[in-house]
């Protein structure tokens, strides 16, 4: 039996929510990225959903085609506690880090999401490293924010 590594992708990068509506929110309507694929088990109590970015060399494939998605995990039942919070890897003890978004105008999209309210982590004007952000999800998953300028028109 062999395996071809060639061919091996990356697909997705999985995080556990505590209320899906707050987190479906932020990832499409501030970070813009598109709800490609959901699962819902009633009997498990659980939901999973698939985003990502539309691109041409994506366009029309199925999930496990595409590259690069987010999956949103969430317990049924967690958005009813206030209380409840999943540990992000970012706290005391560190290890995990952040997914990174790359934007066409970090000034503007720093600017676009002070309307939204999100949580800076850290703005482009502080610390030494001025061209990024880092931002914070409904669950305090960072997101690094980059300009990339080949997205400029």
């Amino acid at each position: 039996m062999s395996t071809n590594v060639a061919k091996y992708r990356y697909n997705h990068t999985m995080y556990r929510i505590r209320d899906p509506k707050a987190s479906l929110k932020f990832y499409t309507e501030i970070l813009g990225m598109k709800l490609f694929d959901e699962h819902h088990s009633e009997e498990a109590k659980f939901s999973l959903y698939f985003l990502g970015y539309e691109d041409s060399a994506s366009d029309g494939l199925v999930r496990l085609a595409r590259q690069g998605l987010l999956e949103l995990t969430h317990n049924h039942g967690t958005e009813n506690d206030a209380s409840f919070a999943y540990n992000t890897g970012n706290g005391d003890q560190g290890g995990y880090g952040h997914i990174a978004i790359t934007v066409d105008d970090l000034t503007a999209a720093c600017a676009r999401f002070d309307k939204f309210g999100v949580k800076f982590v850290k703005r482009p004007e502080e610390g030494r490293m001025r061209h990024i952000a880092f931002i914070a999800d409904p669950d305090g998953y960072r997101v690094e924010i980059l300009e990339n300028p080949m997205l400029q028109s």
